[in-house]
């Protein structure tokens, strides 16, 4: 039999690492909200039956007012799964289970996972299952996804309920509603019955919707005037005798509902106000002097274990390896197979010099990928969201706007399609225009080449300046935005803070890899072609002979042409100008593009060549000014398209990607007249 199981649960209840146990998958896993934004599938592992697990937005309710509540509650209703397994952040009982409440009147079977019951365990609290169980009237599993515990037991219970229903709809018999309320409801649900026949939705949950005032819940029964009438003569009723709005006396009436199980099911150790260990932390990480400075204190710690002794131990060694042994194998091979020069060069001088000069650089990626799993899977970041509300709202935005530009750092298009869960149309244009100011890991090889050759023993110090320099223009371009083409006030910010956790070694090395897969994958797809493109170019003219002298090449005419351009930024020469061009396909093209046209692919050569080649054409003022530039222009290709499906406007698109290489070249010329001027030359 095949069944599909939809997760559903609060943001930082464990769903997604729940997902990845279940499935197997490497679905990025982050101790923060706001993670998935889309619906994710994968087939359930261990398991006789064809299982598809769904792993819907975390929301903390079914009300449509946010992106991911729609996707939830459209897939639920819509393509009705056989069991919701509703994940419970045991550790926060009472705020997760008002999901919980909203579910089970979907009509479609629901069993509880208590999540982190190992944390629970660990402050001394107990939950009686079987008083939990009874009292919601569906099936409760304990769970620790972190620890892979549960898992199985859950799986198995699901199996069981979704047989049990055979796709029925299950009908709730539990009341958590006032007497009053109850009845209106089932005297909603009788007028309902005939004009949800051919609709397919629990009657008891669209009369609770359509009693609440859910316009959402209005335009998808498309139900008579009449009928609308008659169930707002029911809501004012109910107002006037509560004394309140009917939204609000629902919620009041889950929450008692809720409180009243709770009483019963939990035993906690320690009651009152007491400091739990993450407000204690708190109490220093998000003070409101000391949390900038200390988060740019934690980020340049990255950076300078990244780039310090452990990073250059890493670039040597994969240098040698590329450069001497795959390069000196490929060169052997093929000389001994009699190819022709054309040949021997595209390979070594085209194909290995490009992907080489790109790939001596994914452990140094890889290491501060790790370094920001960690950040992200203890609820660093969640704080870092939250003390940057000050700042962003300064900008025109919320705190929400943190969580894309954050994804920025690790690749800009995922990054900008995270600013679809930002409700206010204002702060979505503005976030996808500030986002790819945030340095993405496809820039790191450009700043790691020229910190190599022009600041060896300031290297990190340098690489976080930029990262610096990238925020400050964001926040400059945000006052001079907001304040003129997209005024508004920003949106209000309420996000939840969990409780530090410490990462799993797994979780970690999903994140990681899942963040630099896409670099290496890119390596093997847009950047082995790119290096193919890029070998022809400056190996051919427009007449397609073969030219001796690179100038004279279809590279070097166009570089000619477009050099005058970045003259004023102090590298207006044709090569320089040819790498920022390919930049626009992928930033890891510029470094790729840097090594071909310095003919650095020869067998023995490394980095140091390429390093030593620009020392000839560039000094540390235009090589801050070049990496300047690379930092702030237009991401990538892969950006543009992400901008253009998101603002859906060609005119912002545009205006996006022109304001960003406006910026890039202001920026640039700034700072090379500028040290220019003061003698940095």
């Amino acid at each position: 039999m095949s069944f599909r199981f939809a997760l559903v649960g609060n943001p930082n209840c464990g769903k997604t690492t729940m997902f990845n146990e279940m499935t197997g998958s490497t679905q990025y896993v982050g101790n923060w909200a706001g993670v998935t934004i889309e619906k994710k599938e994968g087939k359930a592992r261990k398991t006789k039956e064809d299982i598809r697990i769904i792993d819907l937005p975390g929301i903390y309710s079914l009300s449509p007012y946010s992106m991911e509540e729609i996707i939830a509650r459209d897939y639920i209703i819509n393509e009705k799964p056989d069991v919701i397994i509703n994940i419970v952040d045991v550790t926060n009982i009472e705020r997760n289970l008002y999901l919980t409440t909203q579910v089970m009147e979907l009509g479609i079977p629901v069993v509880v996972a208590l999540n982190m019951m190992d944390a629970l365990e660990a402050k001394g609290d107990k939950v009686d299952i079987s008083v939990l169980g009874k009292s919601l009237g569906v099936p409760v599993v304990c769970t620790s996804a972190n620890k892979g515990h549960g898992i199985s037991e859950l799986l198995e219970k699901a199996i069981q309920v979704a047989q049990a229903a055979k796709g029925k709809a299950v009908l709730s018999d539990i009341k958590m509603y006032d007497e009053e309320i109850e009845k209106c409801i089932s005297e909603i649900e009788k007028k309902l019955v005939s004009a949800l026949k051919e609709k397919n939705v629990n009657p008891r949950w669209a009369a609770i919707k359509l009693l609440e005032g859910d316009e959402k819940a209005k335009e998808r029964l498309n139900a008579k005037e009449s009928l609308i009438e008659d169930i707002q003569l029911y809501q004012e009723k109910l107002e006037k005798h509560y004394d309140n709005d009917m939204e609000t006396v629902i919620a009041d009436n889950r929450y008692r509902f809720i409180s009243d199980i709770v009483s019963k099911a939990v035993q906690k150790k320690f009651k009152g106000s007491e400091l739990t260990l993450s407000d204690k932390i708190d109490k220093v990480v998000t003070h409101k002097i000391l949390a900038i400075p200390m988060f740019l204190l934690v980020m340049f710690a990255v950076f300078q274990i990244t780039f310090g002794a452990v990073g250059s131990f890493t670039i040597d060694w994969t240098d040698a390896f590329i450069n001497e042994t795959v390069a000196g194998f490929a060169t052997t091979w093929l000389e001994a197979g009699g190819a022709a020069e054309w040949l021997k060069a595209l390979v070594v001088e085209g194909i290995i010099a490009g992907l080489g000069s790109i790939l001596v650089f994914v452990p140094q990626i890889m290491i501060m990928f790790f370094f920001l799993s960690i950040l992200e899977d203890s609820g660093y970041m969640a704080r870092a969201a939250f003390v940057m509300d000050r700042l962003l709202r300064k900008l025109g935005l919320s705190g929400k706007s943190f969580i894309p530009m954050l994804m920025g750092f690790g690749c800009s298009t995922p990054a900008i399609m995270a600013a679809r869960t930002l409700e206010n149309e204002k702060d979505r244009r503005l976030t996808i225009i500030l986002t790819p100011f945030m340095s993405c890991g496809a820039r790191l090889p450009v700043y790691a080449l020229f910190t190599a050759a022009f600041f060896a023993q300031n290297q990190s110090l340098v690489i976080f300046s930029i990262y610096l320099l990238g925020i400050i223009v964001a926040i400059l371009s945000g006052i001079l935005l907001k304040n003129t083409v997209l005024k508004g006030e920003a949106a209000p910010f309420v996000m939840e803070l969990p409780p530090y956790r410490i990462p799993t070694f797994k979780g970690l090395m999903i994140h990681m890899w899942d963040r630099g897969k896409g670099f290496i994958k890119k390596a093997g797809t847009v950047i082995f072609a790119a290096s193919v493109i890029i070998w022809f170019c400056q190996s051919f003219s427009f007449s397609l002979t073969m030219v001796e002298d690179a100038s004279q090449s279809i590279f070097g005419v166009v570089g000619t042409f477009i050099a005058p351009f970045f003259a004023p930024l102090g590298f207006g020469e044709w090569k320089s100008a040819v790498a920022l061009l390919t930049g626009f396909v992928a930033k890891e093209a510029v470094v790729a593009t840097m090594g071909i046209l310095h003919g650095v692919g020869e067998v023995g050569e490394d980095s140091v060549e390429l390093a030593a080649a620009l020392q000839a054409s560039f000094t540390p003022l235009k090589a801050y000014a070049f990496m300047a530039f690379t930092l702030l222009y237009m991401p990538c290709l892969a950006a543009f398209a992400a901008i253009k499906r998101e603002m859906n406007s060609w005119k912002w698109t545009l205006f996006t990607v022109g304001y960003q290489t406006a910026a890039a070249w202001i920026v640039s010329m700034l700072i090379f007249q500028g040290g220019r001027l003061l003698g940095l030359n």
